[in-house]
């Protein structure tokens, strides 16, 4: 157990980076957006989680697999966020609560939806995420940060294309007959 009794780094705090010659109101901006994708990012994860752990059904193992998937590549991004928040000099956000309280998206809740609904409302959440992050890569382009534009740019890629098989789950094109 630690034996440090005094916070090195208060949350909300930024020190930018001597090194990385951004303005300090500039690496506040960025480290903002950053912690905002990282508690979107989360509140998906564990969404995704969820559908993963309760998803039944005939197309039960396809989806399974997917959202698996989709899980670990958000579990992923939030890491290089918070790698990112932290580098620029700020404090990464931590902790359920601080995603949920920050985050500007909301998890459907405790119950366990019908698979379509599920997907109904992770759809929604990744349409809510895409505009953020898209939203970011601009204010980064414009701040002069292209490290971070191009970070949130290539995970860009992954979270659309991760919709975008959603959107084919939820089609109503099946070979199983109801």
């Amino acid at each position: 157990m630690s034996t440090q009794k005094s916070v090195r780094r208060q949350f909300g705090s930024v020190e930018s980076s001597p090194a990385l010659r951004l303005e300090q109101k500039k690496v506040e901006q960025l480290v903002d957006a950053l912690n905002t994708d990282l508690a979107a990012t989360y509140v998906l994860y564990h969404q995704l989680k969820k559908h993963h752990w309760n998803v039944e059904g005939a197309e039960f193992r396809d989806i399974h697999v997917f959202l698996g998937e989709a899980a670990g590549r958000a579990e992923e991004f939030a890491d290089e966020l918070a790698e990112r928040a932290q580098a620029l000099g700020g404090v990464p956000m931590a902790g359920g609560k601080n995603y949920e309280e920050h985050a500007p998206v909301s998890p459907e809740g405790d119950d366990v939806y019908d698979i379509r609904t599920s997907l109904e409302h992770d759809m929604e959440m990744y349409g809510d995420i895409i505009e953020t992050l898209r939203e970011h890569v601009e204010l980064a382009d414009s701040l002069g940060d292209p490290t971070t534009a191009h970070m949130l740019r290539e995970n860009l890629i992954h979270v659309e294309e991760d919709a975008h098989h959603i959107e084919h789950y939820l089609e109503d094109d099946s070979l199983v007959q109801g």
